[in-house]
């Protein structure tokens, strides 16, 4: 059974012959090589290197476009800044008054090079693994990417000081979404991952109006496509977890400090991936810390269940703690 396969069984509800690692990697996997990260950021060629010796090297089933949330806003008109070998930084935001809103072009064809290297990247994956491995794409939700552009300060403002503005600005982001979604998933693309971690920030009842409905139409226009849709949102999202299960997404990604039991529960019927520490437990635990982690987040999860860190992979994390999850999850297959 290859990569691919076990990914659309788990979701089908139908037997694999081991779980999934679907761990997010990037900076741990650029340095594994030794590569700068600047490099990584700004050359799809460096992003295909660096997935497919992670791939290898870590026994994953995934090959994976993210790399950092400033793709569609570089080439929406932010000015970020790309250090030889550190996390790009912005210098400046692009919607600073509200008035400025009419003067950004949200593009919807014709991107520029950063999504454009993107799709680059996704199409040399999947010249390289085919339909044996998954090849995921990513986008920013609507309100992730609207805090990119605005600042988060001044978009938690406008919740309540100018909501039906948000939600033009937001209506703008999706459609920048749905059509970069669509251009990946022609390039190559199996899966489409989302990343909306600013949503973890505000109430259900706010998610339902200035997340959800984004969230919904995006993964709609990946599921029409056929590809596979995948929702991470970072940090503590157990008040909004049943509002995350409607969003239509296929697999549900659980970072660490929320309770896979509890999320099993509240997103029934939806695959629920997750969630070691990536910290305590893959950078400071040790290879049986890993290993027993693996062992409880199959307990918890179930047959719906897919292994990987709470979110990304922390840089110097060692191989050996990485080996121990593939080991479990190995046996675990082995016992089944």
């Amino acid at each position: 059974m290859n990569s691919l396969q076990r990914i659309k069984n788990v979701i089908a509800g139908e037997p694999v012959d081991r779980t999934p690692n679907l761990d997010i990697f990037m900076i741990r996997a650029v340095h594994h090589l030794g590569i700068p990260l600047s490099k990584y950021y700004l050359d799809y060629r460096v992003l295909c290197e660096v997935n497919m010796a992670a791939l290898r090297d870590f026994e994953l089933d995934v090959v994976q476009a993210i790399s950092d949330p400033y793709r569609e806003a570089c080439d929406i008109g932010l000015e970020v800044e790309f250090p030889y070998d550190q996390m790009p930084m912005h210098r400046s935001l692009v919607i600073r008054e509200p008035e400025d809103l009419a003067k950004v072009k949200f593009p919807v064809q014709n991107f520029g090079p950063r999504m454009t290297d993107r799709l680059e990247g996704v199409r040399a994956m999947r010249e390289q693994v085919g339909d044996e491995v998954a090849v995921m794409g990513w986008v920013e939700g609507a309100f992730a990417e609207a805090a990119d552009l605005r600042g988060m300060t001044e978009i938690m403002k406008d919740v309540y000081k100018r909501p039906d503005w948000l939600k033009e600005l937001l209506e703008k982001c999706a459609e920048v979404e749905i059509a970069f979604a669509s251009a990946q998933i022609d390039a190559g693309a199996h899966m489409i991952g989302l990343g909306d971690a600013a949503a973890s920030l505000i109430s259900p009842r706010m998610y339902r109006e200035f997340a959800l409905p984004y969230q919904q139409r995006i993964f709609e226009a990946v599921k029409a496509k056929g590809a596979i849709p995948r929702l991470h949102i970072c940090g503590k999202t157990s008040h909004i977890h049943k509002e995350m299960a409607q969003s239509g997404a296929e697999i549900i990604d659980v970072d660490w400090m929320n309770d896979l039991q509890r999320a099993k529960e509240e997103m029934e019927g939806l695959v629920i991936c997750g969630n070691l520490d990536p910290v305590t437990v893959f950078l400071q635990g040790t290879p049986e810390d890993v290993y027993q982690g693996v062992l409880a987040n199959a307990k918890a999860g179930g047959s719906r269940w897919i292994s990987a860190g709470g979110c990304e992979i922390p840089d110097e994390t060692p191989i050996e703690n990485l080996k121990a999850q593939s080991q479990a999850l190995r046996d675990l297959g082995a016992k089944a």
